[in-house]
């Protein structure tokens, strides 16, 4: 039986990952799935990827490293989602994910020209979201979290723009009828996002930034859990 594949493409914070543990497990419980039941393949330690048409469905982390540093085993890792996508594997990225699809199905990546976002931002849902199996249902907008520096400067040939944020216009795109990136984090509750906040303190400020009324403005994300599922819906469907 075809399995759920995470592929991890970096790790959390160390103090975050002390009292809640990672990524993996997050994406998990959202997906409402023991952790034991899913594949996660360290693709940052070059750890191998299947052929693209047996997954159940994937998922891909987020990272602290940059998609335009072209380490070989995110070009690797790109490839291969450009190939699950295009076999009609559902799929979906998550912030470097994201990134990282949106590149390999044509698109480009770059330093966010507004900066920084992190903290809980609103998502606003655009026009092609309303029937989108993901996102379509969630109202005009919801709140999200989110952190990070580069982002989907143009979104790749055929894809539907779903969400929009104040510093970032990429939040959300699909491509053809499995694929998904979403910017920000729908595995992060609101503990995960101001432990993120506590551990870029130092950067927020030295950027301007305040980082105490980030912090205060923290609020859980109901959205988020609510698109794990639907994916992990979406993936027993295809299997």
């Amino acid at each position: 039986m075809s399995r759920l594949v995470i592929v991890k493409t970096g790790e959390t914070l160390p103090e975050v990952a002390a009292r809640r543990g990672d990524f993996e497990a997050w994406i998990a419980s959202g997906l409402g799935v023991d952790l034991e039941a899913v594949e996660v393949i360290r693709v940052d330690r070059g750890e191998a990827l299947p052929d693209p048409r047996t997954p159940a469905g994937v998922l891909v982390t987020g990272s602290s490293a940059m998609v335009t540093d072209r380490e070989p085993w995110s070009e690797r890792t790109g490839a291969w989602l450009g190939d699950i996508a295009r076999v009609g594997v559902p799929l979906l990225g998550i912030c470097y994910g994201h990134q990282l699809l949106a590149e390999a199905l044509g698109g480009r990546v770059g330093d966010n020209p507004a900066g920084r976002e992190i903290g809980t931002v609103t998502v606003r849902l655009l026009p092609a979201a309303d029937d989108d199996l993901l996102l379509g249902g969630l109202g005009a907008s919801f709140p999200a979290q989110s952190t990070h520096v580069q982002s989907v400067l143009q979104l790749p040939p055929g894809a539907r723009h779903l969400g929009e944020s104040d510093r970032d216009p990429h939040q959300a795109f699909a491509w053809g009828e499995c694929a998904w990136g979403v910017q920000f984090h729908p595995e992060f509750d609101a503990d995960v996002m101001r432990g993120y906040l506590d551990g870029r303190r130092s950067l927020i400020l030295a950027e301007g930034h305040d980082a105490d009324g980030l912090r205060a403005a923290v609020t859980e994300s109901p959205a988020g859990p609510r698109i794990l599922r639907r994916f992990a819906a979406r993936a027993r469907a295809a299997g």
